[in-house]
């Protein structure tokens, strides 16, 4: 007999009428007509052959050899039309979850103390990207007016310019710009550094400073200015 449990899901209202696959001999517990079209409608309501045939107390390799009968032309079709329905239904399924999302548990301590809405925001592009192509395709101006595409080509191209020019501007630049701004930080940090000496440590490096241009006057074979090559020695107070 035909299980008559209720079915998880509403039976598609309208199914394809089909010619039943002729069996040989007419056995109470096989696949009669009455079979037949009940495991196609349970298949429409579960898109799974093992549960639709199982909801007629049949066993899935037996519709699969009804599907292959060389007589099973209009039962094949039939099958195909079902599984379409179950596609159906699943795209809306998939559309009711993207725009009510879905329940799940929030734990604290291992408990579940609530629970919480979380929504699909990649699912609902997904459907809206199929369902909608010429509006929601990502990365395509097909979805814009003439006006707003010429405005988008025309910012492009004042940017690269602008660009151009920048990175132009910065190879222009001469090396001795660079280096005088170069020279001009290591002044900075230099005062900076100075900023925190106390006076000894300042005296102490002046005093180093000189001695160390007056040996690179030397090493030049330059005269020294005012003649005090020789009186570089510093004496502390």
């Amino acid at each position: 007999m035909i299980d008559k449990t209720p079915r998880p899901e509403r039976r598609p209202k309208s199914l394809p009428a089909f010619t039943p696959v002729p069996r040989k001999c007419e056995r109470h517990d096989g696949w009669t007509a009455e079979r037949q079209r009940g495991f196609i409608e349970a298949l429409a309501d579960t898109d799974s052959v093992r549960a639709a045939a199982h909801a007629v107390n049949m066993t899935p390799e037996g519709a699969y050899l009804l599907r292959r009968h060389p007589e099973g032309k209009s039962f094949r079709k039939a099958w195909q039309a079902a599984l379409s329905f179950g596609v159906q239904r699943l795209e809306d399924a998939a559309m009711e979850r993207a725009l009510y999302g879905i329940e799940v548990p929030v734990y604290c301590y291992g408990k579940v103390i609530g629970t919480r809405r979380v929504f699909n925001d990649a699912l609902l592009m997904f459907l809206l990207r199929n369902r909608a192509p010429h509006r929601f395709a990502a990365d395509s101006l097909h979805n814009l007016d003439a006006a707003t595409q010429s405005s988008l080509r025309r910012l492009k191209k004042e940017w690269r310019q602008q660009w151009e020019e920048e990175k132009q501007a910065e190879a222009s630049q001469s090396s001795e710009e660079i280096l005088n701004s170069i020279d001009a930080q290591i002044d900075k940090m230099r005062q900076r550094h100075q900023a925190t000496m106390s006076a000894r440590t300042r005296r102490l490096w002046q005093a180093y400073q000189k001695s160390t241009e007056a040996d690179s006057r030397r090493s030049r074979a330059l005269p020294a200015p005012n003649g005090d090559e020789e009186e570089d020695d510093y004496r502390e107070d």
